[in-house]
């Protein structure tokens, strides 16, 4: 292995600001980086029985019905925006999946995450990290950053946003949860991801703790991928994806072969 220094694509920390900690104490968010992702996989069978659990919550009401969802919801209202205007990614999901009874399918591992999503009822990103520059910060936006559209237009997210920002300047998701942009979008030849969940409802920690262990187990049996993760939290706030090692304080140098 050869060491580079902290220049070209692809983070070298994520991490949650100390302002998103403090504003949002309930705050529970798994990390996870995996490379070795392929677009032949069949998860099918996964993605089916996820949409069954998916499903079997929304027999006992909607999907603004459930804690996960409603802590959500009061999330975006502490930032401003109607709840009902604009949707964590959860909630979009489970919404099209009680309407049309399934999900689109993109990429495997989308879909995958897709469906995990949908059935613990967590927001769910997943990042090509060869899109993203330097670190990664989930932080309030300063009006700055440009967010690419998957039309191909450029956005400034408003300040009252929380933003998934790089050291670019780019944004990766606008209303924090709600829409992921265009630049670290899963593509066909992606191989190396950042996988993220977040949640802020009470049983916060059971819930990410259950998603991390299904999402390790099918990562390493589709995919034969064994992820670097880390439940964060204000005291231990970051995964240092360098040499894919955990690290709550700093990163170190970016391990290439």
């Amino acid at each position: 292995m050869s060491t580079t220094a902290q220049t070209g694509s692809g983070p070298y920390t994520f991490r949650h600001a100390p302002g998103v900690w403090a504003r949002f104490p309930t705050l529970v968010s798994l990390a996870a980086c995996a490379h070795g992702v392929v677009s032949s996989v069949d998860v099918s069978a996964k993605v089916a029985a996820y949409h069954e659990v998916a499903l079997s919550r929304l027999e006992k009401g909607t999907e603004s019905d459930l804690p996960s969802i409603r802590s959500w919801r009061r999330a975006f209202s502490q930032m401003g925006l109607r709840p009902t205007q604009y949707r964590c990614a959860a909630e979009a999901l489970l919404r099209r999946l009680r309407k049309e009874g399934s999900l689109p399918s993109l990429h495997p591992l989308i879909d995958l995450c897709n469906a995990l999503s949908a059935a613990f009822a967590i927001p769910v990103a997943v990042l090509d990290l060869a899109g993203v520059k330097g670190d990664l910060t989930v932080r309030p936006g300063d009006g700055t950053e440009v967010y690419a559209t998957f039309d191909g237009r450029l956005e400034h997210p408003e300040p009252v946003e929380i933003v998934f920002a790089d050291s670019a300047g780019t944004a990766h998701s606008r209303r924090w949860c709600n829409r992921q942009g265009a630049a670290s979008a899963v593509r066909q030849d992606t191989s190396e991801v950042l996988v993220v969940a977040e949640a802020l409802h009470p049983e916060a920690t059971a819930d990410i703790t259950s998603l991390r262990d299904a999402l390790s187990s099918d990562l390493g049996e589709l995919w034969g991928a064994v992820p670097p993760t880390r439940i964060l939290s204000a005291e231990a706030p970051a995964l240092a994806l360098d040499a894919w090692s955990v690290d709550g304080v700093e990163a170190g140098h970016r391990q290439r072969a």
